[in-house]
């Protein structure tokens, strides 16, 4: 079923079923690229969110009974399923989201890897036997930890959820998951996917709501055991708090603000076209999104050449357009920002090289920008800018360097540049961050851990550790009994 602009309708998905909220409150669903309201979202009430915490537990008994075996072939499906359907997924990401269609089909590819990786993870989250005494079998176990809530953002309308998703369905656990009333659509396609696949009902369950009000309930519920989340430092550090209040545990990938430093001896031809690259990607929309730009005084001319060049080329429009770069920003709200990030920092003495502004046309289209001579005490360079602007600054050593890139709360990505092993390793060490890629500015892959330190959070998604939120380490010591 679509709406009146080609859409698909958007229903929550509770106990099994499709279904609107109880009270038939709703938002709109806007396309960023066009400022057109092109659905609706229903969003829960209380007795809505009861319903799927009920559903969760009873989803929980059955799935965590389920042979590990039959679990992985249901997620293989599911996998299969989203690769099969990604372009179609894209569209809709791409409408309600905005960033290239390309870009939302490999998003979706992406995810099939993502869940691929977790699901034969599981099969392999071993325990133990300890040598003990005479009589005694001493094991440690793993096991699912049991229903959980998730909370996802819109900047990656499949990439997002099904981090959650792959992991606590791979675990063997059940979830509540609150997804972007932004990207509703978006978030439902990849649902059905794993429903089409032949997860059980009550397993798997998709709400919509006002955030602050779904949060506190999921929260607070006693049939949640683990809060997983992905947004802003901010809101992270309320959630978290609620999740200590009742003691549960809690996994935060939260915001950063990631420094890239491009040493003496880079290239920095090289330098400016991987790290542009990564910067104008998704619109600059990515939490490990390089923020600030460290080019040692050597290099700075040609960098700064070559950066303004790329970000030049980069082709600005709606995401479904054939040649299409970089789609709009998601929403009203982040370009306010951009255009508050660029006042304040002109007003302190910057100068804008490129861009700076918002693109005379309908929609939330702002152009890649590129400033220098920011001042230390610009907004720019200690807020996220979750956006397409690249402040770039000189600096005289790597001592100097160093010391600005570690010196805000953030520690979520960081990047680096240069053609000395020696140089790198010391990036390594000193560096803080969960994240750091040398010479490049890749993003995250399944089989590794993405996550960070300091402010952007605790806990990690990807690779062996993702597993481990969702898993509960039990000792257990049997006396045998002749």
């Amino acid at each position: 079923m679509t709406t009146d602009h080609g859409h698909p309708a958007v229903r929550m998905h509770i106990a099994g079923e499709w279904c609107e909220g109880g009270t038939g409150r709703t938002a709109p669903i806007v396309n960023p690229a066009t400022e057109e309201v092109i659905g609706e979202v229903p969003l829960a009430t209380a007795a809505d969110l009861d319903r799927a915490l009920g559903a969760a537990q009873e989803g929980f008994r059955v799935w965590r009974d389920t042979p590990v075996a039959r679990r992985t072939a249901i997620l293989h499906t599911a996998a299969r399923l989203i690769d099969e359907r990604a372009a179609d997924i894209g569209r809709v990401m791409t409408r309600e989201q905005g960033k290239p269609h390309a870009e939302a089909t490999g998003e979706a590819h992406r995810t099939a890897d993502t869940l691929r990786w977790h699901a034969d993870d599981a099969r392999r989250a071993y325990g133990r036997i300890i040598p003990s005494a005479p009589g005694t079998v001493l094991t440690v176990r793993r096991e699912p930890i049991g229903p959980v809530a998730a909370f996802v953002p819109w900047n990656f309308p499949v990439g997002g959820p099904n981090r959650k998703m792959s992991s606590a369905l791979s675990a063997g656990c059940s979830l509540v998951i609150k997804a972007s009333e932004e990207t509703p659509a978006t978030a439902a396609a990849l649902v059905r996917c794993y429903l089409d696949a032949g997860l059980p009902a009550g397993v798997l369950n998709l709400v919509f709501g006002e955030p602050a009000e779904v949060s506190a309930h999921l929260i607070a519920s006693p049939v949640v055991r683990l809060i997983a989340f992905t947004g802003s430092v901010p809101v992270g550090k309320l959630l978290a708090a609620r999740a200590g209040q009742a003691m549960k545990p809690s996994l935060m990938e939260l915001g950063g603000h990631a420094p890239v430093i491009v040493c003496a001896d880079a290239d920095p031809v090289q330098a400016a076209r991987r790290a542009a690259r990564a910067k104008f990607a998704n619109a600059g929309q990515v939490c490990t999104s390089p923020s600030r730009f460290l080019v040692h005084e050597s290099l700075a001319e040609d960098f700064t050449a070559e950066f303004v060049k790329a970000a030049e080329a980069v082709v600005v429009g709606d995401g479904l357009t054939e040649g299409t770069t970089m789609g709009p920003l998601a929403n009203e709200r982040r370009l306010a920002a951009m255009e508050r990030l660029t006042a304040d920092a002109v007003a302190r003495g910057a100068k804008v090289l490129t861009g700076g502004e918002r693109l005379d046309r309908a929609g939330y289209f702002f152009a890649p920008t590129v400033l220098t001579d920011v001042p230390a005490d610009a907004d720019l360079l200690h807020e996220e800018p979750f956006g397409p602007l690249a402040p770039l600054t000189a600096f005289t050593d790597l001592d100097e360097a160093l010391a600005t890139a570690n010196a805000l709360p953030y520690g979520l990505a960081a990047y680096g540049f240069t053609r000395s092993a020696a140089t790198a390793e010391r990036l390594c060490d000193e560096l803080e961050a969960g994240i750091l890629s040398v010479n490049h500015c890749g993003g995250s892959v399944p089989e590794a851990p993405s996550g960070g330190v300091k402010d952007s959070g605790y806990g990690r998604e990807g690779g062996p550790e993702a597993l481990d939120a969702y898993l509960v380490t039990k000792r257990v010591s049997h006396l045998l009994v002749p």
